[in-house]
């Protein structure tokens, strides 16, 4: 079996405080943050909403997704989600 590995991005709320993390089981880490079980700036901000993602197959190419991305202007990452999520659904109930 292949391993996965994802860039993803959780919001507060359409336009909302972002979040942008890595990891290879993107289910188990998005309840993880719905949860309130990851201490720091997602719980504090309760920034829980799957609203974007992208799938690799190396963890390398995750990571350099994930840094990139966080150095991005707040206006690029809203425009990835709005071009791949308009109406910013909570994409966890779709894995």
């Amino acid at each position: 079996m292949d391993k996965k590995y994802f860039a993803y991005f959780l919001a507060s709320q359409k336009n909302g405080t972002l979040y942008i993390g890595m990891t290879n089981n993107l289910r188990n880490r998005v309840v993880q943050h719905k949860e309130g079980l990851i201490p720091g700036f997602t719980q504090k901000y309760k920034v829980t909403m799957l609203v974007y993602f992208e799938e690799f197959k190396d963890v390398r190419d995750a990571i350099i997704r994930e840094t990139q991305t966080k150095r991005w202007k707040r206006e690029w990452k809203i425009e990835l989600i709005e071009l791949n999520n308009p109406e910013w659904k909570d994409l966890f109930f779709e894995l």
